[in-house]
């Protein structure tokens, strides 16, 4: 049977960067741990032996015990302090490494891989799994080394002192340190791994309650959502009710090992110091030693009772990011043909197995500078030839050319940086307006912003801000409305200079007069660069923008119309 999980090896392997620091608290919180015992030790025997110089009137050397004392108590005050000071130093720097590594290993999964979690599951294990794993160090690491080394010590000075009290301590540390821990893991095993998943599922219903509020007073449904949190809540403190009642059975189990080890002790200590075996001071110093010993076994049953959680928040996290992506990536990247075409050849694709095609036998032909509009109803495919495009997802057959380029030979983020994508879901970050913007262009200045703002239609909203660019749009988006994100989003795709710009659903949101003002604007914006526009209305407005429209149906390019002929179409069914 292995000591350490794989998962958990896995674990330490990682946080491995941060091992000076891991093993400067462990050495510390040991010190500390040495430092506490040995002065409630050599108290107790300097109390002793001065009573006992008083009594019988025997000269006593008091500087040095004194000097000891005030020495261990300089250094336990001090351990307590560093102790603190280093293993959180190394806790908070492990946790960002793995905060990191998690991110690093996450974005190939992006979205194929994660569409299947809901946001709110998938942050609860970006979050709080990972701060459960601060425990395993915190919580079992650092008492585990604290206590091996005070117990050590304990056995050593024993030996010396009393030879014949050390099995009686030996077994108090067996029964209280190694047993009733494990008799608690066992016990507590199965609530706190059901523990770790219930809290997790806690905080994503939280999270998405908080998320949909809106919808949930508007559809009358915030009372039995209000239900099911507290249910689940219920659940959970009932299962951490059983689990702090077993580590207060292991904290009274601690202590009266403790007890029944100081009365072995004195017990036997007693008889050596009837027969001139042991000086009657030193007595009371092993009682109070073997005491004091038990204080740092008090936290192991807690730390095994959290071992079971923290082992399954590594399974969950190490379960997320060892997805294999749905998308690979190629060991070279072919050159791109500039300026870039695009160019689909019978495409199939279908999110799983055994859904429809989203896209059936499709092809499309985009020439460098080509302006095309692809128009069709919700669920015709226009959204998932967008996600094939930016190499989100494989093809199930067929292929897709970039620049002269098959999409298997480009490296997706190469590929993702010649393209601008206006997005029907626009992602804004709990950050000013000038970082939104900079996330496309890092290095932009207030000249470049400006422009790109102006082209956007966004002149007037920025003159409003009460901060101007550095005001904070607040958590996705949330001081701005849905037309204002979105022009936003266009701002922040002109600014990135791609040669290709897709613009899915621009205007969704916006009055028709902003709409036509910003295809306007969009089509100058987009002079010289090929332009793919996805959407479902079409009118007069889009004059200038693109120059042709194809129609989509069932997956597939059904015909391809100037945009001049489209709209007279379009206009003579309506009549």
């Amino acid at each position: 049977m292995r000591l350490v999980p794989p998962v958990i090896a896995r674990l330490l392997e990682i946080f491995r960067p941060q091992r000076r620091w891991m093993w400067g608290g462990a050495a510390v919180a040991a010190v500390a741990g040495l430092a506490a015992v040995g002065l409630i030790a050599v108290s107790g025997w300097f109390i002793a032996a001065m009573a006992l110089a008083g009594v019988t009137g025997t000269a006593l050397d008091y500087f040095s015990p004194a000097a000891a004392i005030r020495a261990l108590a300089i250094v336990r005050s001090g351990g307590r302090y560093g102790e603190r000071l280093i293993t959180h130093e190394a806790t908070l720097r492990g946790l960002a490494g793995l905060r990191a590594w998690l991110f690093r290993r996450l974005i190939p999964l992006a979205p194929a891989r994660l569409a299947a979690l809901r946001s709110a599951e998938l942050f609860a294990r970006l979050r709080a799994d990972v701060d459960a794993l601060e425990q395993l160090y915190l919580a079992v690491l650092v008492p585990l080394a604290a206590a091996a080394a005070v117990l050590l010590a304990s056995f050593v000075v024993t030996l010396a002192v009393l030879p014949a009290a050390l099995p009686v301590l030996f077994a108090a540390v067996l029964l209280a340190g190694l047993a009733l821990p494990q008799w608690v893991r066992r016990r507590a095993a199965a609530d706190a791994a059901a523990a770790a998943g219930e809290s997790a599922e806690l905080r994503t219903l939280l999270l998405d309650a908080l998320r949909g509020h809106s919808e949930l007073l508007a559809c009358g449904g915030d009372a039995a959502y209000a239900a099911r949190i507290d249910a689940a809540d219920v659940a959970l403190a009932a299962r951490r009710r059983r689990l702090e009642r077993l580590q207060s059975f292991a904290a009274g189990g601690t202590l009266l090992c403790a007890h029944w080890a100081v009365l072995g002790v004195l017990v036997i200590g007693l008889a050596a110091v009837r027969g001139g075996a042991v000086a009657p001071a030193l007595l009371p110093m092993l009682a109070l030693l073997t005491l004091s010993a038990f204080e740092v076994i008090a936290p192991l049953s807690e730390a095994l009772a959290l071992w079971p959680a923290i082992v399954v928040a590594a399974q969950r996290v190490f379960e997320l990011v060892d997805a294999q992506p749905a998308v690979s990536e190629p060991a070279t990247t072919a050159a791109i043909a500039e300026p870039p075409g695009i160019r689909f050849e019978r495409a199939f694709f279908r999110y799983a197995g055994d859904a429809p095609w989203a896209l059936d036998d499709l092809s499309l032909d985009l020439a460098p500078g080509a302006r095309l509009a692809v128009v069709g109803a919700s669920g015709a495919g226009k959204s998932s030839l967008l996600a094939v495009l930016q190499k989100f997802y494989p093809l199930d057959a067929g292929v897709i050319r970039f620049g002269g380029q098959t999409l298997a030979a480009l490296d997706g983020d190469d590929l993702r940086r010649r393209i601008a994508v206006i997005s029907q879901q626009t992602t804004l970050f709990n950050r000013s307006l000038r970082e939104n913007l900079l996330l496309a262009a890092p290095d932009a200045g207030d000249a470049e912003l400006g422009r790109a703002l102006h082209l956007a239609q966004l002149d007037g909203f920025v003159a409003h801000l009460p901060q101007g660019l550095d005001t904070v749009l607040g958590d996705a988006g949330a001081q701005v409305s849905g037309g204002e994100a979105r022009r936003i989003a266009i701002a922040r795709a002109l600014l990135q200079d791609a040669q290709v710009v897709v613009l899915d659903e621009p205007t969704e949101g916006l009055d028709t007069r902003t709409a036509r003002d910003l295809y306007g604007a969009l089509a100058a914006a987009a002079v010289g660069r090929t332009l793919l526009l996805i959407t479902h209305r079409l009118d007069g407005g889009l004059a200038g923008l693109v120059d042709e429209v194809a129609s989509m149906q069932a997956g597939h390019i059904a015909e391809r119309l100037p945009l001049s002929q489209y709209l007279q179409r379009a206009g003579a069914s309506k009549r």
